[in-house]
């Protein structure tokens, strides 16, 4: 797969016969020149800083969905191939956000006093190996059905989360893990490798009714699973050359802002005009990715 690069310009420091400027410039255009110590060319490119922006405000809002329940990825997948980036490459930048969205989660709920690295290190190592597998299959498809699959996999979200929840509370949590629980974890972690838009939907189902954690609990070992998983798919990304680090590390400041305050607000559901909105433009992005128009 090719790697899409960004448009960002780079610094670039010299002397010229012993006189020390430094030069600003937008759009190549060179202002307020500044006797000091270099000479420093910065072409500010005013779409870069556009692109900021949004990815900032759309990593938030994912950031905060993903951590409160999950679908996040249904956002920022799309934006960032409407910005430009190969389906490919747009699938490894987004882990860069969810790599340090989970960190700051986690700290967040630590801060919270929620944690249990003991037993949620032992679930996120039963999704490794499918991490590994999902992530190596995701950078030898074709764009085309990547995007297909995406299309597929948004329609599904939404109708998921369409579908009413149930309001039946677990009181006897258990940390044993069941043959069945380790089948789950596997087939997660492939598809998270693959894919990663809606796995939080499904580890809180595994969680929550294969373990019968209560909500709070769910999203605590949530977001440590998926912080470990993402470790090996990241590096394959990396190492295959699909991740734009520009739009990832811009992408990934929102998502930790948003995923520290949702942490904080875990046991509380998401607004509900979120999650209408959500699904009006994830229903508009699938049609668009499966070109129906």
């Amino acid at each position: 797969m090719r790697s899409s690069k960004s448009n960002c310009q780079y610094i670039n420091l010299f002397q010229l016969e012993n006189i020390k400027f430094i030069t600003l410039a937008f759009h190549g255009i060179e202002l307020l020149p500044i006797f000091t110590n270099y000479r420093i060319n910065y072409s500010f490119n005013l779409n870069d800083f556009y692109s900021i922006l949004l990815l900032f405000f759309v990593g938030s809002a994912a950031g905060f969905i993903n951590v409160m329940a999950g679908g996040g990825s249904t956002i920022t997948l799309p934006v960032l191939i409407f910005l430009g980036l190969d389906a490919s490459v747009a699938n490894g930048t987004n882990r860069i956000a969810i790599f340090i969205q989970n960190i700051s989660a986690v700290q967040s709920f630590k801060g919270e006093q929620f944690f249990d690295y003991k037993q949620s290190l032992k679930l996120s190592l039963l999704t490794f190996p499918g991490a590994v597998a999902g992530a190596i299959l995701a950078v030898n498809i074709s764009d085309n059905t990547f995007k297909v699959i995406l299309g597929i996999v948004m329609i599904a979200v939404v109708i998921s989360m369409l579908i009413p929840k149930s309001q039946k509370k677990y009181s006897e949590e258990s940390d044993e893990i069941s043959w069945y629980t380790y089948l789950a974890m596997l087939g997660i972690g492939f598809y998270g490798g693959f894919l990663q838009v809606g796995v939080g939907f499904l580890l809180m189902a595994s969680l929550h009714y294969l373990m019968k954690y209560n909500l709070v609990r769910v999203n605590m070992h949530k977001v440590f699973i998926v912080l470990v998983y993402t470790i090996p798919a990241l590096g394959i990304f990396i190492y295959t050359g699909n991740v734009n680090w520009f739009m990832g590390l811009s992408l990934a400041s929102g998502n930790a802002f948003g995923a520290w305050w949702s942490a904080k607000l875990s046991v509380k559901k998401g607004d509900k005009i979120i999650k209408d909105v959500l699904i009006i433009a994830v229903i508009i992005m699938s049609l668009k990715l499966l070109n129906v128009f």
